[in-house]
């Protein structure tokens, strides 16, 4: 008799998409590059590999009829999701058959797709984890103090390849670790000491569910950031490093610089 065979996990990308924005109007429609940014969001979301397929999560119609006209797929949720992970795990709820989701943001215009792979290649490896997210070296003094660049600590290891993964201790807006004593070659030391935070996650279907049942945590609360609600519940979130961070569009300046970059009308 042969020994039974492990099913490869099946992986799905989802990227949440909602109309309102505080600090830019609209975002996910803006089209000065003659595609509208979620298009940009999708098609390099695409790219990944090791996904089965992609969709847009949404609850406008204006988006899920802009993702219609690029030929993409869409997924009504409810308007009672309080966040792009209540909007994941609704979508989860309808695709049974599928094991990991990754949440892409829906304002990432350049995600990377080897980074989405990563992000689902270390649950693959690691069956026991629930989740898994992503860092890139911080080499700037500024973003390390800046309260918008999220910051990670983790319990690095080596694996044989040389790269570095491993279980998060902490997220946060302020600079982790703190140095004592200041020294501007510790942001080039190798390996590095500082990791920027990608809003970039897969979630295993059964820990969706949950993690949107948990209520918000205190520390969650305190630094606003969703992810802080898992570490506080006892849940291990597994920490990959890439070369570099995403840049997302929060800001006019953000996306008159991604239009510059893109070249308008391409």
């Amino acid at each position: 008799m042969e020994p039974s065979q492990t099913r490869r996990p099946i992986s799905y990308i989802v990227i949440p998409a909602r109309l309102g924005s505080t600090r830019l109007a609209r975002k996910m429609l803006l089209s000065e590059t003659g595609k509208p940014l979620v298009q940009h969001t999708y098609e390099s979301a695409r790219r990944a590999r090791k996904a089965r397929g992609v969709c847009v999560a949404t609850d406008h119609e204006e988006i899920a009829a802009a993702v219609r006209a690029f030929g993409g797929e869409v997924v009504m949720t409810s308007p009672e999701c309080a966040s792009g992970t209540d909007r994941i795990a609704e979508v989860a709820r309808r695709m049974s058959d599928v094991d990991i989701f990754v949440n892409v943001q829906g304002d990432e215009p350049e995600a990377d797709a080897r980074a989405i792979d990563r992000v689902i290649e270390l649950l693959e490896e690691r069956p026991d984890v629930p989740m898994a997210t992503v860092v890139a070296p911080l080499r700037k003094k500024e973003l390390l103090t800046d309260p918008a660049c999220v910051k990670c600590v983790f319990a690095a290891e080596t694996d044989a390849t040389g790269r570095l993964s491993g279980r998060a201790l902490y997220f946060s807006r302020s600079p982790i670790p703190h140095a004592r004593e200041w020294d501007d070659r510790l942001l080039t030391a190798d390996p590095p000491h500082f990791f920027h935070h990608m809003g970039l996650y897969a979630y295993r279907r059964d820990f969706l569910d949950q993690f949107t049942r948990l209520q918000r945590s205190p520390l969650e609360k305190l630094e606003s950031l969703e992810q802080l609600r898992v570490l506080e519940a006892g849940h291990a979130i597994w920490v990959g490093v890439v070369e570099r961070a995403s840049v997302g569009i929060d800001t006019p300046a953000d996306y008159a610089e991604f239009v510059r970059r893109t070249g308008k009308g391409d």
